[in-house]
């Protein structure tokens, strides 16, 4: 299997490194001291396993496996024993180690994790095999004093939630449509429109800056909230 290690603490790596190479079909690929430098990283690699420390600076364990759409098997290692619980809320989550971590306990997480991998590689194998294709389109129609709009999603910069309306604010104009957010998002790629806040939905590729909680698109300034702040992070291209 293929890891990696994110810890802020050198000593933790490096023991960490130590029990791996003590595992046959164990190889770290790479080895992250902050969560940020690992988000760039999972964007351009596939792997296995993470060994992730829970407290660390920037990010904590869990708001980055929040970050991530379909994360990989994880095992946390972290000093603080009181988590156990809230780790085991995330599927993903298959172990819990407290350091300082011995190497019989060590090879127990990773055959767990082994176990665990092998029995979803079965389990998507046998959805795939009925699974179907779906199709998205690039255009909509909204409904404005009885006569049909079509608006072509690429051209979608914001849509804003005000009472009873919506605002789909576009690169040519602004439309008020009489609806929800909620019955609009249905009719947009989800791999380009993204819920930053209660009242908006943003087109990821017209941004233009972030800023602590708010993103500029054109002249909006857009507000993040907090729950959605890790999924934001998760979408955008880092470099």
């Amino acid at each position: 299997m293929n890891c990696i290690i994110i810890d802020d603490e050198l000593t933790s790596r490096i023991i960490l490194n130590q029990h791996c190479s003590g595992v046959s079909d164990l190889d770290v690929i790479e080895e992250f001291s902050n969560a940020i430098q690992a988000m760039k990283f999972l964007n351009a690699n596939e792997i296995d396993l993470i060994f992730l420390d829970i407290h660390m600076p920037d990010f904590s364990g869990f708001d980055f496996i929040q970050t991530l759409k379909n994360p990989p098997k994880v095992i946390l290692t972290t000093s603080d024993k009181g988590l156990a619980l809230d780790a085991f809320e995330y599927d993903c989550i298959v172990d819990y180690l407290v350091k300082p971590i011995l190497f019989p306990r060590f090879e127990k997480a990773v055959e767990k994790a082994r176990s665990f991998s092998q029995r979803d590689n079965s389990k998507a194998e046998a959805n795939n095999s009925g699974s179907k294709s779906t199709v998205t389109t690039n255009e909509f129609y909204v409904n404005i004093d009885r006569t049909l709009i079509k608006i072509d999603t690429d051209t979608v910069n914001v849509i804003e939630a005000k009472g009873d309306y919506i605002f789909i604010k576009t690169t040519a104009k602004e439309y008020k449509v009489h609806t929800t957010l909620k019955k609009i998002v249905d009719k947009l790629p989800p791999n380009v429109f993204l819920q930053v806040h209660r009242s908006y939905i943003i087109n990821l590729s017209r941004i233009v800056d972030i800023e602590d909680n708010s993103i500029l698109i054109d002249k909006d300034v857009i507000p993040i909230s907090r729950s959605k702040r890790p999924e934001l992070m998760r979408r955008l291209n880092l470099v």
